[in-house]
């Protein structure tokens, strides 16, 4: 008899004459480094394990009233739960909520000391949704749900990574980006003061345990392949919130060029939301981040020269940074260039970093490109680039990202 077969015949789920979508949790602990067993766990542990997940489930009568049953196969707990009719995303993300916060929980209420000699000891946890218009039986669909929670709590840190990919998608579903401004001075002073040439829309989100930064997070997306829908969002986000920018300032709006690689960006949505806020193209410079090499010139080029015939202007980010600055500089002649802060940093006392924002400044200006010093936090940096003939300059010392309207009052 197959181990999942025994799984089915053992459970006292209820058979229902209308099939239910049935959700099984997964719950078992593993040793990361030892080859010891769970026979090999001091005999109170068990005892004291089983308690403590009749405390897990029913702390919580929500999801207490969806359980039908629990069952053990060796040192293995399946808890399978009846859900309601519900969209698929919103039942699988139900089912990982409850089986990472019952992960969380136990790991958090045993200590490395009540598995003795496998103090290493973690609780590997696994979903599997069969949904009710799925076919087969009861017991087949059961069968189905448990082999799915098995295998899924078998993959190194897979409920950890379902949960990051949930709250990704859910920040893109409900629009939860937060966009903030920081500005681009321009280095050539009107009256004695500075002013602003534009703005580049960052984004930020809510505080999470998931993603500490943004470049956590845009990171993650890469990975997943949900960066094209992760930057789209973010893009619209920030052109929604940008009302208050003057006729002659610019927004610079990030884009990677794996979207360029790709051919998968499109801006006419984006181009109904500018229009919706008195914005046109030639407000807008896509910021192309340099850190992820473009592999086709040929189809990219072609990509932004549709873009420019609307006005959208190109800029490089991360020059100095990446992988092809140069290249990238002279095979898609960008109308901006920024100069990463790695080059800009303590620029006055190291005089390579000097040498080479100087040979940029000079290509710069044969190709009558602007030039952007990102990162200036001292004094000392911003004298320098200025006297270096650099155009623009941004970073924490000409100001902090923020709401777009503030920043345009104060400047």
């Amino acid at each position: 008899m197959g181990h999942h077969q025994a799984i089915v015949q053992r459970s006292n789920l209820i058979v229902d004459e209308k099939p239910e979508n049935i959700g099984v949790i997964y719950l078992s602990w593993h040793s990361v480094h030892s080859a010891g067993t769970f026979e090999q766990l001091p005999p109170s542990f068990m005892k004291r394990w089983k308690l403590y997940i009749e405390m897990m489930i029913y702390a919580n009568p929500e999801t207490a009233a969806h359980v039908r049953d629990k069952f053990w196969m060796g040192d293995d707990l399946y808890i399978v739960m009846a859900l309601p009719d519900l969209q698929q995303q919103e039942l699988l993300g139900n089912l990982l909520q409850a089986a990472g916060k019952w992960q969380e929980e136990a790991e958090r209420g045993f200590s490395g000391a009540e598995f003795g000699p496998m103090s290493d000891m973690r609780l590997h946890a696994g979903v599997g949704l069969v949904e009710r218009s799925d076919t087969g039986s009861s017991v087949s669909r059961l069968y189905e749900a448990s082999k799915r929670a098995l295998l899924y709590g078998q993959q190194k840190e897979a409920l950890t990574r379902a949960m990051r990919l949930q709250y990704l998608n859910g920040l893109i579903r409900g629009k939860l980006l937060i966009p903030v401004y920081q500005p681009i001075m321009s280095l050539q002073e009107i009256g004695g003061e500075r002013a602003a040439f534009g703005y580049e829309a960052l984004t930020r989100f809510p505080e999470n345990k998931w993603f500490s930064s943004p470049l956590d997070l845009f990171a993650f997306a890469e990975e997943s392949g949900e960066v094209a829908r992760l930057d789209q969002t973010a893009r619209e986000q920030a052109v929604e919130s940008s009302s208050g920018l003057h006729s002659h300032q610019k927004l610079f709006l990030n884009m990677t060029a794996q979207l360029l690689n790709e051919g998968s960006f499109y801006p006419d949505r984006l181009a109904k939301m500018m229009e919706q806020r008195g914005l046109s193209p030639h407000h807008i410079v896509f910021e192309i981040t340099e850190r992820s090499a473009i592999q086709d010139y040929g189809s990219v080029l072609a990509t932004l020269a549709q873009y420019r015939r609307q006005g959208f202007q190109i800029a490089i980010d991360d020059v100095g940074a990446g992988y092809s600055s140069l290249q990238a500089i002279i095979e898609l002649k960008p109308d901006y260039i920024k100069v990463d802060r790695s080059l800009i940093m303590g620029i006055h006392e190291h005089e390579m970093k000097e040498h080479i924002v100087h040979t940029l400044v000079q290509l710069a200006d044969k190709m009558a490109i602007g030039i952007i010093a990102e990162g200036i936090e001292h004094q000392e940096e911003l004298n320098k680039v200025k006297a270096m003939g650099v155009h623009y300059a941004q970073g924490y010392l000409l100001g902090r990202p923020g709401k777009i309207a503030a920043l345009v009052q104060r400047r």
